[in-house]
């Protein structure tokens, strides 16, 4: 039995080493010659001059306190996200920000532009009670040209009116003047381009301080009684008289 054991431990080693030899006899080498290949200097000049050879890093175009200051912005978002979210949660939160940051930003150029519009709308709105405004003042030019100013005098006076009162004799003395051609009356001159359109110095001083009154009791709403009242009416009828009597 041992005998058997050893001639095929022997048979074995014979044919596995028979076996290595026919495995490298099945090698073949490559024996051709090798010829390295060599570039002139044109050739690199051309390699160089070529964008798809440039491995160098492209330098930032912007400067160095914008990069900075990104950077900072960056962190400072960063780490609210890290508080509000915790360290492990911010990155993805960052992430899903930045995602939805286009969309804010298009939403908050909406509300610019719905509040610009709507401000010009207000605008408009008040330019046009401004208008209304002054076509209510073309109640004076009526006034002028067409009421009898004596008699709503009166009547505001028998309604103790005083304040009225004073608008009306004042608005009878711009009739008087633009009647006699001392004054071009025109609805959006002032009181004072009727001063300056005078030509009369007489009448300079009268009409001044017939406007003070007007001014004071109209414009201002002074309080006005019947006292205050004849005091006034005493200057208009000093003008009154130098108009009749020019």
């Amino acid at each position: 039995m041992r005998k058997i054991v050893v001639l095929g431990l022997m048979y074995l080693l014979i044919g596995s080493n028979s076996w290595a030899q026919d495995s490298v006899s099945t090698i073949k080498y490559d024996t051709s010659d090798i010829s390295p290949t060599r570039i002139d200097k044109d050739q690199l000049e051309s390699f160089k001059n070529n964008p798809d050879f440039n491995y160098d890093q492209v330098q930032n175009a912007a400067p160095d306190w914008w990069i900075s200051f990104k950077n900072w912005i960056s962190n400072v978002i960063i780490k609210i996200f890290e508080w509000l979210f915790g360290i492990e949660k911010a990155a993805g939160a960052f992430a899903r920000f930045l995602e939805i940051l286009p969309y804010l930003l298009l939403a908050v150029l909406v509300f610019i532009l719905i509040k610009f519009f709507l401000n010009v709308n207000a605008r408009a709105v008040i330019h046009t009670k401004k208008n209304q405004a002054i076509v209510a003042l073309s109640e004076d030019e009526h006034i002028i040209k067409n009421e009898d100013i004596q008699q709503l005098i009166q009547n505001a006076l028998d309604q103790k009116n005083y304040r009225l009162a004073v608008r009306y004799y004042y608005l009878y003395m711009l009739q008087l003047m633009s009647e006699k051609e001392l004054i071009t009356w025109e609805l959006q001159k002032t009181n004072e381009d009727y001063t300056k359109e005078l030509q009369k110095p007489e009448l300079v001083k009268p009409f001044a301080a017939s406007t003070r009154l007007y001014n004071y009791f109209w414009y201002g709403e002074f309080p006005i009684d019947e006292s205050k009242y004849r005091k006034a009416e005493t200057d208009f009828i000093t003008l009154q008289n130098l108009l009749n009597n020019g």
